[in-house]
């Protein structure tokens, strides 16, 4: 059986993110292991109403908070050890991880 780790990444941190992306894929590549990715999807512009009172009422706001959330995709194709690895990885604050563990059967195996 083969499994297939994917990991998803976000941070409103471009550089910091980039640089945890970059840390993976050369521990990765150290290991042998196979790694598609990683994949960027457009950033993303996030807006939040800031009350200032708890009523919420709209008429009495501060100006809205705005930030930007980056995302990078990434597998790694069957390499048990690497994916121990990235488990055990301490992130950075404001880094948001994502590992979802996908097996995938051969042909004619039941």
């Amino acid at each position: 059986m083969t499994f297939i780790t994917k990991i998803l990444l976000q941070s409103g941190n471009r550089p910091v993110l980039d640089r945890v992306v970059s840390d993976i894929r050369s521990m990765v590549e150290r290991k042998g292991a196979e790694l598609r990715g990683p994949h960027s999807d457009p950033p993303e512009r996030l807006r939040v109403p800031q009350y200032k009172t708890l009523s919420g009422d709209e008429g009495r706001q501060f100006r809205s908070w705005e930030y930007t959330v980056y995302t990078r995709k990434m597998e790694i194709i069957g390499h048990n050890e690497a994916t121990r690895r990235i488990a055990d990885m301490e992130f950075p604050l404001g880094i948001r991880v994502e590992v979802e563990l996908e097996q995938i059967q051969g042909m004619g195996t039941a």
